[in-house]
């Protein structure tokens, strides 16, 4: 509770002062007892003070209603001249987005004739938390005039949202953003809180780092003070990280922020917020632990729900990597709903192609040993869309387009017809019947059920048919087009490969970093067959978005030398690329391992928003830029010669 005014007489209206000597009356003498939003029917008799800003005006005759709202609610004050004539005259002038304080009386709301129902009823609003009751205005001021905004400051927009960013500020005024960054502060709070009860320690790491290859792309800062060298932007704490590990500091948490020059999304940003964890003495799922116990006290602080309900061990299924991609084409499934893949490449080997001239050639290379099944360049999958969907030639031919606008050629397709024959379908011209039923077996299809496939390059045909997964599952009504549906499925993705294999350059790169430790009984495995070898990496995926990822380092000086050697990497460079890390390690490193959460990721899924951008205070556009501070902007050449920089051409618009 804010504090009381103590020497103004209830019910008193003052006499007129200068605008300077009101607002410093206001400021100085009374202060704000309640905020917008705190004032009840308990307070009705009292005098209170409120600031705010003016939502609405409206005139009922000679009485002025006023709807005052601050960052905590709304609440209706009424200018009523014979309570006050003088605060009445100030409420004749008050336009939208003024900021005013007043002085004034709790009243009830009282009741009102209903037409409808031909009768008194209460005139309190129930929409908001402030609805019994009204403040009767004694005395009022004009803090601050405020132009006509460029657009309502409303509960819901439909105002570009290049106009909202560019007038942020603004758009920070309406009611989701405000409960948008309120969660998130609760979510700070309830994160320092677990992790601090937990026995980690939160520390700082450096913004300002050395460039290291690999990974995303880093914002680059020139070093004045050393000529022709550059800092990189943290695109993560990881390597420090792990440093303090090897200081002895067993437990690190830190609420950081991180930056990277990567291609933009719904879910990404040039600078983002990351929840980073690190511990020692731990295996993987000593790490699940504790961050199972974070997320549960993350989504009680800001939702108030008890994910024990949904969870009663308190743990998430776990998803092995391989049948993620297998079933489902990615590596964070949405798991609200099924609608498996199903990898056809052995059907269509076994079955020299079925008959199908798309099918043909992939079978035969794999058959002239061209392909190994473990390492496969390309594949043959297939989605069920159960008849009940009643997809249209129409609802066909629109994904149809999805597809291609993924990069696909085409969208193959059949309906399984009588007796398990394909029909409506070109690929029913030339497939062979005992082909036919042993796709519709494989895929688990009946009578008049869809069947959509994909061919092709792995990487490309997992692209296609995971996208396609979620349009025909929204199509469904599976899925809401935007948000949770009040459905929180969360799971585990473990035992990835180490290696991923690059078929253009014929050689082995890290999945994810060649810091990562492998399983024990693929250590024999790193030299002699890469593409075999699983680690212990894991991401944490809810609703189709990964919020975190980690693994458990290698601290292993012998080991690590075998996974460099794996991806070509020699010692001499391994050092220059890593050596400060390298060095740490062989001054009494302890088996460790992490985590980072996506900060913005998670807030935007509690929310259930189209875009981190709506849980973001001050967010970039897609294409980087900041519309609001017009930021990146040009620099002098002054400024370029003390950076010695020296640029090339002149800049595209």
């Amino acid at each position: 509770m804010l504090k009381q005014p103590a020497s103004v007489g209830l019910g008193v209206a003052q006499t007129p002062k200068s605008k300077e000597n009101q607002v410093a009356r206001f400021i100085d003498e009374l202060k704000r007892t309640h905020s917008c939003g705190a004032v009840r029917a308990s307070d009705i008799g009292k005098e209170v003070v409120l600031f705010g800003w003016v939502a609405n005006r409206r005139d009922h005759g000679s009485i002025a209603f006023v709807d005052l709202r601050d960052r905590e609610g709304v609440t209706q004050i009424v200018f009523d001249p014979d309570a006050s004539a003088e605060a009445h005259k100030v409420a004749e002038a008050l336009r939208g987005e003024w900021v005013i304080g007043i002085r004034g009386v709790v009243k009830s709301r009282g009741e009102q004739f209903s037409k409808k129902e031909n009768k008194m009823v209460s005139a309190a609003n129930p929409n908001i938390a402030t609805g019994e009751v009204e403040i009767t205005v004694l005395e009022a001021t004009v803090f601050n005039k405020a132009e006509t905004p460029p657009f309502a400051i409303e509960e819901k927009s439909d105002t570009r949202e290049e106009t909202r960013l560019e007038y942020r500020y603004l758009d920070l005024r309406r009611g989701p953003l405000h409960r948008a960054l309120r969660m998130r502060h609760n979510v700070n709070q309830a994160t320092r809180n677990h992790l601090s009860s937990q026995g980690c320690l939160e520390i700082e790491t450096p913004f300002l780092v050395k460039y290291t290859p690999g990974g995303a792309r880093n914002f680059l800062v020139p070093a004045r003070l050393h000529p022709q060298k550059f800092y990189a932007l943290a695109e993560s704490p990881q390597l420090f990280k792990q440093l303090f590990m090897v200081a002895g500091y067993e437990r690190y948490f830190q609420i950081v922020r991180c930056f990277r020059d990567e291609a933009l999304r719904i879910d990404r940003q040039p600078e983002f917020t990351q929840i980073d964890i690190e511990m020692s003495f731990v295996n993987q799922q000593d790490v699940f632990n504790l961050v199972e116990g974070l997320i549960f006290s993350i989504w009680k602080a800001a939702l108030n729900i008890d994910l024990k309900d949904l969870y009663p061990d308190g743990h998430f299924p776990h998803l092995d990597f391989e049948e993620s991609m297998t079933k489902y084409g990615n590596d964070k499934p949405d798991l609200r709903f099924d609608l498996a893949h199903t990898d056809l490449t052995d059907v269509v080997i076994a079955h020299g192609g079925g008959g199908v001239p798309f099918f043909t050639p992939i079978a035969e290379k794999f058959k002239s040993g061209a392909y190994r099944r473990d390492l496969p360049t390309e594949i043959v999958k297939a989605m069920v869309v159960p008849a009940s969907a009643n997809f249209s030639r129409t609802d066909q031919e629109k994904l149809e387009v999805e597809a291609k606008g993924m990069g696909a050629g085409g969208l193959a397709r059949a309906k399984v017809g009588p007796d398990g024959i394909w029909v409506q379908s070109p690929l029913a011209k030339s497939a062979t019947p005992e082909f036919m039923r042993a796709v519709n077996e494989a895929v688990g299809a009946k009578e008049n059920d869809l069947l959509l496939f994909q061919f092709g390059k792995t990487s490309s045909v997992h692209t296609v048919l995971a996208n396609l997964r979620v349009i025909v599952a929204k199509k469904m009504g599976l899925i809401p087009e935007v948000g949770h549906g009040g459905k929180w499925n969360f799971s585990w993705v473990v035992n990835p490969p180490l290696f991923e294999y690059d078929d253009d350059t014929k050689t082995w790169a890290a999945a994810h970093h060649a810091f990562t430790r492998p399983h024990d009984e693929s250590v024999p495995l790193i030299e002699s067959d890469p593409g075999k070898v699983l680690c212990y990496r894991y991401d944490i995926v809810l609703n189709g978005f990964e919020i975190g990822g980690g693994s458990i380092r290698l601290h292993d000086s012998e080991v690590q030398r075998k996974v460099f050697g794996a991806l070509g990497i020699k010692d001499e460079e391994a050092q220059e690329k890593f050596g400060f890390l390298l060095n740490a390690l062989k001054f009494g490193a302890p088996p460790h391992g992490g985590i980072a959460l996506g900060m913005d990721r998670i807030m935007m899924l509690l929310n259930g928003t189209e875009s981190i951008r709506d849980v973001i205070a001050y967010p970039k556009t897609q294409k980087g830029t900041d519309l609001m501070s017009d930021a990146p902007g040009s620099v002098g050449p002054h400024q370029l010669t003390e950076l010695h920089i020296r640029t090339i051409g002149e800049p595209q618009s």
